[in-house]
Formats: structure tokens, C-alpha cells, sequence
């Protein structure tokens, strides 16, 4: 053999040719096992009888990883002649027609190149789709969220701009590591395409059809991935969000003061000095130290709390409240001097009652689908409006779920606005109330009383009777109430205590 035929090892040569004078391949016999020159492969192409049982593919070699292994079943040691779309594979008659093929969905190779060649290119038309949908996605909601925090002012750009861009590039890289997919599927789908030879398309498809899978797999939608690296961001985030929050009260106060400098002469947001009025405690409460936390010691009743620590130097309040899921409340302005039965004066607010969440107000808003009810009989003839709340406010697309943790926010005198925490920082408004009341005597309350209807029986309360002796810690143990909200010698019982070593709250203010 020449020096140059045992340098180019990647050329296929003729097997008929003799030893002294072999010429490339042309073609490879899968049936005859034999690779052809031009010259010898004249017999395959000339004579009817080769041209219909001989199938002829692109030159493949003899030996360890060639010929030898790949146009045989490896079971039956019969010539590959159909191709399995089940299993995705090419099969001997015997597997197609006795073992187990038998009852698979079987094409010859060229019938079978036809129709995973049609498959191929209306994958890659709808993955084109979708990978431009996405990134003309991505690219809108990138744009809108930059002008969204880009409306801030000179003390806030440089903190917001840095937030954004620390959590938008993070995202960026997320979403552009999942493109890997799109991409690999399309250099698969294109060199599938490109591939002429009915053999090598048939083996290769394989590997096209689990990278057109995992394509098809990508969610644009999803944040990071779980893990240290997404823990780690989300912490970050969170705090440099605190410290940006305190500007962002002051900016929202100046944004308040020049367009309604009136009645906006001093905007302040008060939350460490509100705190529960011991004096409007009931049986089976107990307050914190700090007055923040009222914890049930017993049976409760309905019971209406007030909200002190109002300044008269400050025109507008920010106060956020949890509430426990075994009991019904009510939370808003009322009149202080009709407050221990929130009857005959002004009422403002948000009801959770019955499963259903509705907001109220003493003033008459005809017109805006609102219905009278009974909650007081003023005696001056003025009634409370109610109306349901089905959606969130600021999406209405969004079915309404039992809040559990609320922000107030109260713009005095003519503003009262609620909103559902669903995270650190994240909210979703619920309602925004005017005030027309011209009442300069309001307080917020919260007014709690047990549910009227029995909780799930996943929560461990089989009964309604159950249910009041019972509390569920957030541990997940499930606990028995005091039954007397006093103990012995007429003292208040210590706070219902779960093994944990936590007490069972009614609300908090944060």
C-alpha cells in the first residue's frame, strides 16, 4: 500500500480494487457489505435486480466502528432494512415482523426519511416561532421594567439603577443559559435538514428528536434556578430593597407635597409609634410588652381594638397588620366616640366575613354598584355601603384569596387605601376608599371574631366545636385553647402556648 494511503485514514477506499491499485469509495452496499469505486460500482447501478434490493449509502468503512455492526441487527444478524418511529431506530425484518416491533409502527428507510424529514421542518418553524416570541418578550419586559424604575429621583437613580441591573442581568444570564437549548436544537434541525443520505439522516435522528424535546422544555418565564446562587441574590436584593426604602417614603412624601401642597404640608409615615390600646383589651386577650401583639388566652368573642400613637403633626399613615386564619376581622377608620360597637358614626374600612372580602364606608357612593347593610343604625339616618371584592385592584385578572398579612395606608383626611402583602416587598392593591367625611375624629380599629364557618378539615379541625377549643401553630402542631380567659383568683391566663414555644396571635402590627 502507498505512503499516502496510510496517511489519510479518514478516506473510504474501493474493497474490490486490488491491493496495489485502490481508488476511493464511491458508494457503500449496505446489503453486499462492500465499499465501491466508480468503476465497480457500474454493476449496482446498471442491473434493475441491485438497484431494488442493494441499497447503496455514502462510503462507510470496514472494521472496529464502520461497516461491520451497522448495517446488521445486532439480535438477528439480518441486514437493517425498516425503521421503527416508536423507538426511533432501525430494525431487521425479523424484529419488525416476530419480536419486539412486532406491533410498532414500522416504515421502509425511504418512506421513513420522508416523513421525519416533513416532521423536522415544521418543528424548526414552530421552535423559530417560539424562540422569536421570546426574545421579542423578553426584550418588552426588560424595556418596560427599566422605564418603570427609571422614574426616580436624583437621591434614588443610583441606588434603584444598581438594584435593577444587579437583578435584571442575573436574569438576563438565566434566561440566555436556557437559550443554549434553542440554539443546540437549531444546529441539530439544520444539519438534519442538510443531510441527503437517507442512512445517516435515520441515525442521526435520534439526537435530533431529544434536543428538539428539550427545547420545547425551555420556560421563559421562570426566575433563576433554585439554589445558593438564587438565595444568595434574593438576599442581596432584599437588603439593599430596606435601605431604599426609607428614600422612597421621602420621595413619595415630595411627590405628595408638590402636587397637593395644601393639604400635603408634612407627609411622614408612622410605624414604630402605633400600637394596640390596652384599655379596649377584651377576655382571652393578652398584649406584648411592646403593645404590637395581641395573643388570645382564651375563648374569644368578638372583640373591636384601637389603634393608638396618631400624631397631629402628621398628615398621612402607613401601618401593616397580620391576622390569624382562625377568625373573621374587620380593620379601618371608625368614629372614637362609637367605637365600642362601631355604631352611629363614621366606619371605613375592609371586611373578611364568610369567606367573602367586601369594603365599606359610611359615605353614600350611588352609582358604583355599592349595597346598603345593616352593620349600624345611625341615629342620624346615615348607613353603611358594602361591596364586594372579587379581584385585586391593581389585577383584576387575579381571583381574590383571604389576605393574611394587609397594608393600610391612610392619606388624611380623604384617602384610605388597603393593600395585600404577598411578599417582603411585594403588594397587590385591594382598594382604594374616599373619604367624604369631613369627621376629624377617627381612629384605625381591628375588630376580631371567630368564623362563622369551619375551617378545612386539613387544618386538623373536624367540628365546629373543635375549632374554637383548637389552634394550628405555625409549626404545624395543632393546640388546645384555654377554656377561661381567666385563671385562678380572677388573673389573666397566660397566653394559649404551643410546644414550639410560641404563643397563638391574634394580630400584630408591623
Amino acid at each position: 500500500m502507498s505512503d499516502n494511503l496510510q496517511k489519510d485514514h479518514h478516506v473510504v477506499y474501493c474493497d474490490m480494487c486490488t491491493e496495489d491499485n485502490k481508488q476511493p469509495a464511491r458508494k457503500t452496499c449496505m446489503k453486499c457489505e462492500i465499499s465501491m469505486c466508480v468503476q465497480h460500482l457500474q454493476a449496482h447501478l446498471t442491473t434493475p435486480v441491485l438497484l431494488q434490493t442493494h441499497p447503496l449509502t455514502e462510503p462507510i468503512a470496514s472494521g472496529n466502528g464502520g461497516l461491520v455492526g451497522t448495517t446488521k441487527c445486532p439480535q438477528h444478524g439480518k441486514l437493517l432494512e425498516y425503521y421503527c418511529l416508536d423507538d426511533l431506530t432501525c430494525v431487521c425484518v425479523s424484529c419488525a415482523i416476530e419480536d419486539q416491533h412486532s406491533k410498532h409502527n414500522m416504515k421502509t428507510f425511504s418512506t421513513a426519511h420522508k416523513e421525519l424529514l416533513e416532521k423536522v421542518q415544521a418543528e424548526q418553524q414552530a421552535l423559530l416561532v417560539k424562540a422569536d416570541g421570546a426574545i421579542t418578550s423578553l426584550e418588552k419586559w426588560e424595556k418596560n421594567e427599566r422605564e418603570k424604575l427609571g422614574r426616580s429621583s436624583v437621591r434614588l437613580i443610583e441606588a434603584v439603577t444598581n438594584l435593577r441591573d444587579l437583578a435584571l442581568t442575573r436574569v438576563q444570564s438565566s434566561v440566555s443559559a436556557r437559550m443554549v437549548s434553542i440554539k443546540t436544537s437549531k444546529s441539530s434541525l439544520q444539519a438534519a435538514k442538510s443531510e441527503k443520505d437517507t442512512f445517516r439522516f435515520l441515525q442521526m435522528y435520534s439526537q435530533v428528536n431529544q434536543d428538539l424535546e428539550n427545547a420545547k422544555a425551555v420556560d421563559f418565564r421562570k426566575g433563576l434556578e433554585p439554589g445558593s446562587d438564587r438565595n444568595k441574590l434574593v438576599e442581596e436584593i432584599t437588603q439593599r430593597g430596606e435601605k431604599m426604602m426609607e428614600q422612597v417614603s421621602n420621595f413619595w412624601g415630595s411627590l405628595l407635597t408638590h402636587v397637593d401642597p395644601e393639604n400635603q404640608q408634612e407627609i411622614s409615615t408612622v410605624r414604630s409609634n402605633l400600637y394596640f390600646d390596652s384599655e379596649t383589651l377584651g377576655q382571652g386577650m393578652t398584649l406584648s410588652k411592646d403593645g404590637k401583639k395581641v395573643f388570645n388566652s382564651g375563648q374569644l368573642e368578638k372583640k373591636i381594638l384601637l389603634i393608638q400613637g396618631m400624631s397631629s403633626r402628621v398628615n398621612s399613615y402607613r401601618w401593616g397588620i397580620s391576622l390569624s386564619k382562625d377568625y373573621d376581622w374587620t380593620i379601618g377608620l371608625c368614629d372614637k366616640k362609637f367605637a365600642i360597637h362601631l355604631q352611629h358614626g363614621d366606619i371605613f374600612g375592609l371586611c373578611w366575613k364568610g369567606n367573602n372580602l367586601s369594603s365599606f364606608t359610611t359615605d353614600d357612593l350611588e352609582g358604583e354598584n355599592t349595597v346598603p347593610m345593616q352593620l349600624n343604625k345611625s341615629a342620624t339616618g346615615r348607613r353603611v355601603y358594602t361591596q364586594v371584592i372579587s379581584h385585586c385592584g391593581e389585577d383584576v385578572g387575579e381571583q381574590m384569596v383571604r389576605p393574611e398579612e394587609v397594608e393600610v395606608i391612610w392619606s388624611c383626611p380623604n384617602s384610605l387605601s388597603f393593600y395585600n402583602l404577598i411578599g417582603q416587598h411585594q403588594r397587590r392593591k385591594i382598594v382604594t376608599l374616599t373619604i367624604g367625611s369631613t369627621n376629624q375624629d377617627l381612629t384605625p380599629f381591628v375588630c376580631l371574631e371567630m368564623q362563622s364557618q369551619v375551617r378545612p378539615v386539613e387544618d386538623g379541625y373536624g367540628s365546629y366545636a373543635q375549632q374554637r377549643q383548637q389552634w394550628k401553630c405555625s409549626c404545624g402542631r395543632v393546640n388546645r385553647r384555654n377554656q377561661n380567659p381567666y385563671g385562678c383568683g380572677g388573673q389573666k391566663s397566660s397566653p394559649n402556648i404551643c410546644g414550639c414555644g410560641k404563643a397563638e396571635v391574634l394580630c400584630e402590627l408591623f
